[in-house]
C-alpha cells in the first residue's frame, strides 16, 4: 500500500495531506469550542437551573470554561477538563444517587475560578477598595450562579460613593 501511495503525483498529494490536515484542525477547533460552551455543559439535568440563572446573568456572553478552567496553560486545560468530564460521566451514568441537588464547586476548583476572577477584574479590583476574603466568592458568590440576584437595585447607577461605601459590592 506504502508503494502506491509513492507512485501518487507528489503535488495531488502533498494538497489532499494539506486539506486533510486543514479539516482535521477546523473539526478539533470547532469541537473544542462546543465543549467549552454553556449550551453544552448544560446538557446534564443536574445543570438546568445553573445554566438558566447564568444565561440572566452579567456573564452570559462567557463561555462555562472561561471561568472554570485554568488558563496558564493548553495541557494544564485540558488535564484540568478531561478529570472534571470524567467526573460528570460517573455522576450521570453510574453514580446518579450521589448526585446532588446543589452543585458546589470543588477547593480545586474554587482556586482557578478565584483566579480567573481576579485575572479578568484586575482594573474593577485595583480601582475600588474590596474588603479582602478568603476569595471572590465569598461575597460574589451569586454572580454569575443564583437565583434572584438581579434584585430592584440592581439595573440603578450608584449613588456617589456607594461602591466604596459597600466595598464594591451591593
Amino acid at each position: 500500500m506504502f508503494k502506491k501511495l509513492l507512485k501518487i503525483n507528489k503535488k495531488f498529494l502533498f494538497v489532499a495531506v494539506l486539506l486533510i490536515g486543514v479539516l482535521l484542525s477546523l473539526t478539533t477547533v470547532k469541537t473544542m469550542a462546543y465543549l467549552d460552551s454553556p449550551g453544552f455543559c448544560q446538557n446534564c439535568h443536574t445543570m438546568k437551573n445553573v445554566y438558566t440563572s447564568f444565561m440572566d446573568s452579567t456573564h452570559a456572553e462567557l463561555q462555562c470554561n472561561d471561568c472554570h478552567l485554568p488558563h496558564k496553560s493548553e495541557v494544564g486545560k485540558l488535564f484540568f477538563k478531561g478529570r472534571a468530564g470524567m467526573t460528570h460521566v460517573y455522576y450521570n451514568s453510574l453514580g446518579t444517587d450521589d448526585i446532588p441537588n446543589v452543585i458546589e464547586a470543588t477547593d480545586r476548583t474554587m482556586k482557578v475560578i478565584n483566579e480567573n476572577c481576579v485575572s479578568c477584574h484586575k482594573s474593577t479590583i485595583t480601582n475600588v477598595s474590596h474588603d479582602a476574603k478568603d476569595s471572590c466568592v465569598s461575597c460574589h458568590k451569586t454572580v454569575p450562579h443564583g437565583k434572584g440576584f438581579k434584585d430592584d437595585h440592581y439595573n440603578k447607577p450608584p449613588k456617589s460613593g456607594e461602591l466604596l461605601e459597600n466595598k464594591g459590592g451591593f
